[in-house]
């Protein structure tokens, strides 16, 4: 499902880019509920480039386990830039690695808001040396299908990324 987005091919030479240059990979997911964990070890030889990641679903976990502050998440919100680039800066360290992977948002069908609907998801990523980028997204569908499209764009925008930056 929404393999024009993000598809097994592109995992692989994302992964198999990231070990040529011995890089890692983490990330810290809400809303999509550890499916880029998911994505990214169902390739064999992903312990390579991946330790591990965190679902932090609740507030009281993104503080707790990201060092995501209380203060961040009253005034913004869990689904905000603020929020997500607090969890990249947190799982960076957490586990150590390279690059980061951080996505919250409202994957429904409830919880949404005017603001914040259903469907609105925050995706950022960030390297070791704090180069970022943060987006917010509007996907439409299913709560599965919200969580896939969410987990595949976090995906190709990093791959993007790493392709830019490694494959020079």
């Amino acid at each position: 499902m929404f393999d024009d987005i993000f598809n097994d091919d592109d995992m692989i030479k994302m992964q198999d880019l990231l070990f040529k240059h011995n890089k890692s990979i983490t990330c810290a997911e809400s809303c999509t509920g550890g499916l880029v964990a998911s994505l990214i070890t169902r390739i064999s030889g992903s312990s390579n480039i991946f330790n591990g990641s965190i679902v932090s679903y609740s507030n009281e976990i993104k503080n707790q386990e990201l060092n995501v502050s209380n203060k961040t998440l009253e005034n913004f919100g869990a689904v905000s830039v603020e929020t997500v680039k607090e969890m990249l800066s947190g799982v960076l360290k957490k586990f150590d690695a390279d690059y980061a992977i951080a996505i919250s948002g409202v994957a429904g069908p409830n919880g949404g808001t005017k603001n914040k609907p259903v469907g609105c998801v925050v995706i950022g990523f960030m390297d070791s040396l704090g180069v970022q980028d943060i987006d917010i997204f509007q996907f439409f569908g299913t709560r599965e299908e919200i969580q896939i499209q969410a987990a595949k764009s976090s995906l190709k925008k990093i791959s993007k990324f790493l392709q830019k930056t490694l494959d020079k």
